[in-house]
């Protein structure tokens, strides 16, 4: 049975991809015409490295004493180095990254009679054009190793469960856990929507059947927040068994226009959920917006919050003359990342209505609520 072949796939200038058949092994890549792959650029030597078979149909790459390197995964070659599907290569400046072999679909193929010639820029730095593990990214976002977990939010009085924070997470074994960096990933790849979209929807589904009763606050991303795509997606999920009372959290960057609140505001109440404001008091403090559309609640930020108890006269006035306005203008205030009971005490006495943070409830994987 033949193996199936392997390509480079580069990125133009104009953003389309281009794909170079290695269809033969020696392949060499270097600066000449001679080269299997002729690369013109700054930085690249005459014959500046080469594919080689290597045992049991493995793909090494060998730098062939390059002045500037050869580099895999960004990490400068010093001997031979076995290859796989999605590694990152540089030869120099020039990026590829490495498709195809026994495990890929063959991608679609350049013209085997265009110019094999690609011009390369002088950069002074490895350029980042590759996401290194974009097809187990992919792979993610259609479902493998995508999880959620669940925070309580309470009663600041009571604490009566009133609702959770959905928080999305990862357990595929290639990809990093923390969801900042997945985000980091996706705006890599132009996906940060679809990102938020995937932990929403899996987290919902997940959790509804096991919150009926109670509240789900929901992340979004600034660059979804006002778009019709994200307003089909909530209808699907209140199509979901109990019907789930979604509150949307709508980040503090999100938001640059009073009119564009106002018309996201009317969007969600005329399907039913109720919306906060994330990160109060960080960067912009929305004021305008806090008087103009009024959230169902306000989430002081927890850099607010953190040791309230010890902060200057100043300040514990100010967060107690924000507290005393949000309750004015009909919102409900929420204290984030309280851990001690004297932060609790103090964010009671100032009239906070709800907490969420470590003192109250860790986040939890739904699969173990």
């Amino acid at each position: 049975m033949a193996t199936a072949p392997w390509f480079l796939e580069s990125i133009v200038a104009d953003g389309s991809r281009l794909t170079h058949r290695i269809d033969r092994l020696p392949f060499s890549v270097g600066r000449d015409t001679g080269n299997d792959l002729t690369i013109e650029g700054a930085g690249l030597s005459r014959r500046h490295a080469e594919l080689q078979p290597g045992e049991a149909g493995a793909l090494l790459i060998v730098d062939l004493g390059s002045t500037n390197g050869t580099f895999v995964n960004r990490e400068r070659l010093t001997a031979p180095r076995r290859v796989v599907a999605n590694d990152i290569i540089h030869f120099c400046h020039a990026e590829f990254r490495l498709t195809g072999g026994p495990s890929d679909d063959m991608p679609t193929v350049a013209d085997p009679g265009e110019d094999r010639t690609k011009m390369v820029s002088g950069a002074h730095q490895l350029s980042q054009n590759f996401v290194r593990h974009e097809a187990q990214f992919l792979e993610f976002l259609g479902g493998r190793g995508l999880t959620a977990a669940a925070q309580p939010i309470v009663d600041a009085h009571t604490n009566a469960l009133l609702a959770y924070e959905l928080l999305g997470r990862c357990t595929h074994p290639e990809l990093p856990g923390s969801p900042m960096h997945l985000f980091s990933m996706a705006a890599s790849l132009r996906r940060e929507a679809e990102l938020s979209d995937a932990f929403r929807r899996h987290g919902v589904a997940a959790l509804a059947p096991k919150a009926q009763g109670v509240g789900i606050f929901v992340n979004t991303h600034p660059t979804e927040t006002f778009t019709d795509e994200f307003f089909q997606s909530l209808h699907g999920l209140l199509e979901l068994p109990g019907r789930p009372h979604l509150v949307v959290e709508v980040h503090e960057s999100a938001v640059v226009e009073v009119e564009r609140m106002r018309e996201l505001a009317a969007r969600l109440q005329g399907i039913g959920v109720r919306f906060a404001y994330d990160d109060f008091g960080a960067g912009q403090a929305r004021l305008n917006e806090l008087a103009e559309v009024p959230a169902h609640f306000v989430k002081f930020d927890m850099g607010i919050v953190r040791n309230l108890h010890q902060a200057s006269e100043r300040k514990q006035r100010m967060v107690r003359d924000l507290v005393r306005m949000v309750l004015e203008l009909g919102s409900v205030p929420l204290a984030e990342g309280v851990e001690m009971e004297a932060e609790a005490e103090i964010c009671r006495d100032m009239g906070f209505r709800l907490i969420q943070g470590y003192l109250t409830g860790r986040p939890v994987m739904v699969d173990k609520l």
